[in-house]
Parts: C-alpha cells; structure tokens; sequence
C-alpha cells in the first residue's frame, strides 16, 4: 500500500457518481455481454496513465505546462479551456449525485447536502496539508470496496457474468456503439492525464526529489513504482467498474429494469429487487466515491489552469503562497453549485461532459504519445515502445469514438 499513490487515487477516482450512473446503465441495458469492455479499456487506461505520469516525474512538469512549452500557446488554452469546462459540469453532476444518494439513505434536502459536500471537499483541498490530505484519499478508496459487497450480496450467476467478461458479445447497431463510447468516455476521461501527472510531481517535491531528467541513472526504481502503482490503479478502477456492471446485471436487467440516468436512480432501484442492504451499500459507496472524485476533478482543473498561467501550484504549498491555484480549486468546486441549482437535468449534464471529454481526449492522448517519446522532452528516459503504440492506439480508438458521437 505504502507504493501505492497517485495511481491508486487516480484509478480510484475515475469510478465517480458519473461513472457509476454509466456502468449502471450498461449492466441494466445489456446484462453481463458487456463485461469485456473491461478487459479491453484496461491496458489502453495503464498506458494513457502510464504515459502521463512517465512525464510528469521525468520533466518536474504537468501536463499543459509541457504543452505550454513545446507547442502553440493555443493548443494549450483549448486544452485547458475545455478540460476546465468539462470538469466543472462533471462536478456540478457528482455533487447532485452525491445529495441525492444522502437524500436516498437519510431523507432531507438534496440541495443542502450537495451544498454541503461541495463545501467539505473545497475545505479539504485549500486547508488540509498535502500529507494527511493524500492519505485521506488513499483511505476513501475503500469506499469503493462497497460495490464488491454488493456483488457478494445480490447473488451473480456466474457463468453468465464470466462468459460476458471473457466472450465478447457485441451487435453493431446505435445502442451498442453509444454504450461502447459512454464506457471508453467514461474510463478513459482527460481529467485523470492532469492530475496524476500534478501528483507525481508533489511527490517529487515532497520527498526533496529532482525531476528523473536531471538524475537519470537513478531513476530506473521510481519509474519501476509508477508503473506498478498504475497497474494497481488501474486494475482496481476498471474491477469496481465490472463489479458495479455485474451487480446491475444480476438484479436490475433481469428484473426488466433497462433504463438509468443516474446513480441515486441505479440505489433506488435495487432497494425493492436486492434488498435494504444492497442499496445502503450502493448509495454508501456513490457519496465515497464522490468525495474522492470531486478533489480530483477541481485539483487536475487547478494544476491545468496554473501551468497554463504560470502561477505557483501544489497542494503541498500553503494557501498563502498558491492563492490562484487554491483560488481555482474553490472556484471550480463551489461555482459548479450552480450547475445543479440551475434544475439541469443530470442525464443532461453528464452528456455534454462526455461530448467535451470526447473532443478533448483524443487529440491530447495523441500530443501526450509524442511528448513521451520525444528525446527532447523526456532526455534518455522516453516510454517504452509498446507503451507508446497503446498510447497512439487509444488515441484513435477516441477519434472514432467522437466521430460516432456525433454519427449517432
């Protein structure tokens, strides 16, 4: 556990309420066929995250700090433009899960509560000391451990959740491809590049490390430790993912039950097919995992938008010395308030956050493969080949996903 950091946190964080509302819906849509999706995402996931965090420790620099320096000012600010819009409406969407969860399990006001998570988690990021505050995340990833126990409650037929996992199943018409692309919008979300790659170079100045360029010779065990730690992040992120497409599967698609917008909608309706328990563990886990999401999407909003302007940026600096960077953090979280008292509608929110996503993903994974292998950017320590193809692989597999987002 004590290897396990920014990988960890980053793969955990991308089973938000969002993405729990999606997996949902697949499972409740098409069963277990779909479980394969899994398998495929997670090698493209590990070599996108890979990639990001490979650049971050070797430079001493995020992600649009790079593209602020090798590129046109312009790809930076579009960049940091569109990632800055699609995670303040992704958060507006996770705090109005989160209410509504609490809502499910306590009644009460639903705005109140997302108000109030909303500022619990802007608190956390400007006031806790980066230590205390990276471990409180690595401890919240537990919560996600609650939609294993639901799996373990419900009840899965398991030769028909494993034939899903291990033969893929798949018909090409709409509903099929919209389902493909939510998941790939979903798993592999732009969001997660910034912040991992922000991550690792808090721990570099944590530990009163140089970037890995500088030292090269001794850098061979860090990289070692990224990998690993994206490995494990990645596979525990896209596992709950599975496990959250199984238990819907198992309950939700057999009971006829096929349609779910929201992740509050996804607890509720388990609670008459799965029991009490079940839909406590689910609604549980929703507001968990929102409070691990949320500091990441504001946070990877934060490290973008402060490279970009070259403002002094960290978590393990204090307020006082990294105002505009805290300043976006508590703008980004407490602003998209008003995303959800405006009475938009979550489905809809979260559409157009995937429509952004999608734009935004495939052309910076691609910038992202060519910083990793770039010799002038990376000194003697670029990727490696095969992570590179994965990376230029995904790349693509996004293209084709925006294309069909807007075919369909």
């Amino acid at each position: 556990m004590r290897k396990l950091r920014a990988g960890l946190v980053t793969g955990a964080a991308d089973d938000d309420p969002s993405g729990i509302a999606t997996y949902s819906q697949v499972g409740a849509q098409f069963g277990f066929t779909l479980g394969w999706t899994m398998l495929l995402t997670y090698p493209l996931m590990v070599a996108v995250q890979g990639l990001s965090a490979g650049i971050g420790a070797v430079t001493g620099q995020g992600i649009a700090q790079n593209l602020r320096r090798h590129y046109p000012l312009w790809v930076a600010r579009a960049a940091v433009s569109m990632l800055f819009a699609a995670n303040f409406i992704n958060i507006g969407a996770n705090l109005a899960a989160m209410g509504a969860a609490l809502y499910l399990l306590i009644d009460g006001p639903q705005v109140f509560y997302a108000v109030l998570f909303a500022i619990l988690c802007a608190c956390l990021q400007v006031f806790v000391p980066y230590r205390p505050y990276a471990r409180l995340l690595k401890w919240l990833t537990l919560s996600l451990f609650a939609y294993v126990a639901v799996v373990l409650a419900v009840g899965v037929p398991w030769s028909a959740a494993l034939r899903g996992i291990f033969v893929p199943q798949f018909a090409f018409d709409g509903r099929h491809a919209m389902a493909l692309l939510a998941i790939f919008g979903t798993t592999i979300s732009p969001y997660l590049f910034f912040w991992q790659a922000g991550q690792e170079i808090e721990e570099l100045r944590r530990r009163q490390q140089a970037r890995l360029k500088a030292e090269p010779e001794a850098a061979a065990p860090e990289l070692a430790r990224i990998r690993l730690d994206t490995l494990v992040g990645m596979g525990f992120s896209n596992l709950v993912a599975l496990f959250i497409i199984m238990a819907t599967a198992a309950t939700l698609h057999e009971k006829g039950v096929t349609h779910i917008e929201t992740s509050a909608q996804a607890a509720e309706a388990l609670r008459p097919i799965a029991g009490e328990f079940a839909f406590v563990l689910f609604s549980a886990g929703i507001i968990g995992t929102g409070m691990l999401a949320v500091p990441v999407l504001a946070g990877s909003a934060a490290y973008a938008v402060a490279e970009l302007f070259q403002w002094p940026q960290g978590l393990d600096r204090p307020p006082q010395k990294a105002k505009a960077f805290y300043g976006t953090i508590a703008a980004a979280t407490l602003g998209s308030v008003a995303v959800f008292l405006a009475g938009l509608d979550p489905f809809l929110m979260l559409y157009w956050s995937a429509v952004i996503n999608g734009m935004l993903a495939a052309p910076l994974i691609a910038v992202i493969t060519v910083m990793a292998v770039n010799p002038r950017i990376m000194g003697r320590l670029t990727a490696p080949w095969w992570m590179a193809a994965l990376g230029g692989l995904t790349a693509i597999v996004m293209a084709l996903g925006t294309v069909a987002m807007f075919l369909l």
